[in-house]
């Protein structure tokens, strides 16, 4: 069964096409703009007491710390929640120039590829995907956070690894669940501390408490791993450059402690700038 209905920040329209803003002409690559999409979800809660029972709902943003982190490091960051990706994301490949880098963080595949033009209207839309890795390939930068809808992600319902990214990112998808909840924690140990994502940085990284487990596809470099799996891996495609980091930017794989840790705004400085290029 579908259920239609306007969610916050859906504009009304008469028909399934596209939204103007998606397919605005593109003004050219900002030096440090970042597209961040994902990073929001809706909670519909039952409250039983005794007999009665109620329901609330809740909608809530979880990237407030990164956009703050990058923008304290002069990046324009421009965020669009899971469920605006229908009507507000670029749909063309000029479209996406503008920004250096686009970020995907705990939003699944299906959100890009099952429009309502597609899924509701029955009709032929832009593969946002495609548009993505051609994006990559042309040269700009892309980056995969981790959490229970990237990558495989849980039950493998953010299903990456079934789509044409599974290519372009630097790592191998499992196609099952292939989350590793640490609640102990574990401490990331740097294997390239050279490497520009996280030069900047010092010291002993802050515990995590989960991520996503990755292989790194043969030509990728592991820059980081927690115990054997690989943290953070950056490869190239085409023109263009990735980087996949396994583990959240924030709650609940990344606790407080990683989210106010002085380096925080160090590595996701260091990761936009290296997957934006020399040239940005």
């Amino acid at each position: 069964m579908v259920i239609s209905q306007w969610l916050p920040g859906w504009p009304r329209r008469s028909s399934y096409g596209a939204c103007d803003l998606s397919s605005q002409p593109a003004a050219g690559p900002g030096p440090r703009s970042l597209l961040l999409v994902g990073e929001s979800w809706f909670s519909h809660t039952i409250h039983q007491k005794g007999f009665d029972s109620f329901t609330t709902s809740t909608y809530e943003e979880g990237c407030a710390d990164f956009v703050a982190a990058l923008e304290s490091r002069g990046w324009a960051v421009e965020h669009i929640p899971c469920h605006l990706v229908d009507t507000r994301m670029p749909s063309t490949v000029e479209a996406l120039g503008r920004y250096a880098v686009i970020a995907l963080s705990d939003v699944g595949s299906n959100t890009f590829l099952l429009g309502r033009q597609t899924f509701i209207g029955g009709q032929p839309a832009p593969d946002l995907l495609e548009l993505i890795a051609a994006y990559t390939s042309g040269g700009g930068g892309l980056v995969m956070v981790g959490g229970y809808m990237s990558f495989g992600g849980i039950d493998g319902k953010a299903g990456y690894g079934k789509t044409c990214l599974s290519d372009v990112l630097p790592v191998i998808v499992s196609p099952g669940d292939d989350r590793v909840e640490k609640p102990a924690g574990v401490v990331p140990r740097v294997q390239l501390p050279d490497h520009p994502a996280v030069a900047g940085i010092t010291g002993t990284w802050p515990r995590l408490l989960g991520y996503n487990r990755l292989t790194a596809r043969p030509g990728g470099q592991v820059v980081a791993s927690c115990g054997t799996d690989p943290l953070l891996v950056v490869g190239a495609y085409g023109h263009g450059r990735c980087a996949a980091f396994a583990s959240d930017l924030g709650p609940h794989w990344a606790p407080a402690e990683f989210t106010s840790w002085d380096g925080y705004p160090a590595l996701w400085d260091g990761i936009a700038s290296w997957a934006a290029g020399p040239d940005r």
